[in-house]
């Protein structure tokens, strides 16, 4: 079984086992809230494209919170990949619930086929969606072949600087110097993980093996570039958006960006 199927499982068991508060309030959140699960960082520059009568996809959309909120936006229809079973299950629950023109599918991002080659205005990417595979390239590869010749990309993501800091309970985390460094920038070793999904589940758990993989900034752009995927914007913050590096955020350390890219043609 490789890392991918391994993550799935890990995934599924996760969201198997959330928390009661984790998504129980999202159809109310999204009826009475303008865009609760969008951040504000990620609203500037949505608001720079027109979105009515327009398609997007996202590509790891997990309960399909963010995608459901981009909708109300004014697209005409939206479509979420995701490889969590269960997850994309939730998902098209909520999408028919609420009445909205999104679709989900379960899919290994990296396998999503050719009857999606050039059908969307737009994609999304949203906080850690590029952790979970290995090779960018041909993650980039799959979410240029969706794009229309045009095409925007969104990505709204962890700062690659942010996996050179521990984090609270692994064993290089010193408590007395939360920001010193303590990884290569460049690490080519997986982290491997059996303690669960905490932000899903508010508890620790035995789990099925997560493996994530860090991504410089470099490699990030070199592979959209080498795609067709033209940046036109990048952003830096240090606001932190995973919830992990609290005691870092102000502090002047990049820990979250927003990218925007152009397909190419």
């Amino acid at each position: 079984m490789d890392y991918i199927e391994k993550n799935k499982k890990a995934w599924e068991q996760a969201y198997e086992n959330r928390s009661d508060d984790f998504d129980s309030d999202i159809i109310e959140r999204l009826k009475t809230e303008e865009f609760p699960y969008l951040d504000p960082e990620l609203l500037f520059e949505l608001r720079e494209y027109e979105l009515k009568g327009k398609s997007c996809a996202q590509f790891s959309s997990n309960n399909g919170r963010e995608l459901l909120n981009l909708y109300k936006a004014g697209l005409e229809k939206g479509t979420g990949f995701d490889i969590a079973t269960n997850m994309v299950a939730a998902a098209n629950g909520f999408a028919k619930e609420l009445g909205y023109d999104c679709n989900f599918v379960e899919a290994n991002i990296l396998e999503i086929g050719d009857e999606y080659r050039e059908q969307f205005d737009y994609g999304l990417i949203t906080i850690g969606a590029l952790t979970w595979l290995q090779d960018v390239g041909a993650y980039f590869k799959v979410v240029a072949k969706c794009l229309k010749p045009g095409g925007v990309l969104f990505i709204h993501e962890m700062h690659p600087m942010a996996n050179m800091f521990a984090l609270n309970g692994e064993d290089n985390f010193d408590p007395e110097n939360p920001k010193g460094l303590a990884n290569s920038y460049f690490k080519d070793e997986p982290w491997v993980a059996n303690d669960g999904m905490n932000y899903m589940t508010k508890k620790e758990y035995s789990s099925e093996t997560f493996t994530s993989f860090a991504h410089s900034m470099g490699e990030i752009v070199s592979a959209m570039g080498d795609n067709g995927l033209l940046t036109i914007k990048l952003r830096e913050y240090d606001r932190d958006i995973t919830t992990a590096f609290g005691a870092l955020e102000g502090q002047g350390i990049p820990l979250s960006m927003v990218i925007v890219a152009k397909k190419l043609g």
